[in-house]
């Protein structure tokens, strides 16, 4: 999935992409508070920027690598539930979520507790806990036990969540 200038923002903001997710993608500008970084993670998730997420993730718990290539699920939308520190003044943060996708013509929401720390000014993604995934209007709380969102037919805890 590519995105113009003018479209709005995957992440969830009122704003264009230009003016959101695009300058820290890019490398022009870097998020400020642990909020904004989750907004720009999830947006780099749902175009497959396997870079920028490597690069914002903390060094001590950052895959080797990411593959999107077995990934058959469309993220249609982002809301952020809660947030605990993560200003620009803290080094560390705690962000609630949760991350609509479609897969199979079926739509699911993932919810997680991410937590951010910050490192020389700069705020990294530490590592998540998913509180529940599950289909839209029928969610149970199914944890690390429910299928990964990725498509591999493993686990989360065998899979995606491998490294959390």
């Amino acid at each position: 999935m590519e995105l113009n200038t003018t479209t709005p923002c995957l992440c969830g903001s009122t704003l264009a992409y230009s003016d959101c997710c695009q300058p820290f993608h890019t490398g022009e500008k870097i998020p400020v508070t642990a909020e904004a970084l989750m907004r720009s993670r999830y947006t780099a998730y749902a175009l497959r920027d396997g870079a920028y997420l490597q690069a914002t993730w903390d060094v001590t718990k950052r895959p080797e690598s990411i593959d999107f290539s077995r990934e058959n699920i469309e993220w249609l939308r982002l809301e952020i539930t809660e947030t605990k520190k993560g200003g620009a003044k803290d080094n560390k943060g705690l962000v609630t979520f949760k991350a609509f996708y479609s897969q199979e013509g079926e739509e699911y929401s993932m919810n997680e507790i991410s937590r951010f720390t910050k490192h020389d000014g700069r705020w990294f993604y530490l590592d998540g806990t998913i509180k529940s995934i599950g289909k839209v209007g029928g969610q149970v709380n199914l944890g690390k036990n429910a299928p990964c969102a990725c498509g591999s037919g493993k686990k989360f805890k065998r899979c995606c969540g491998a490294e959390l």
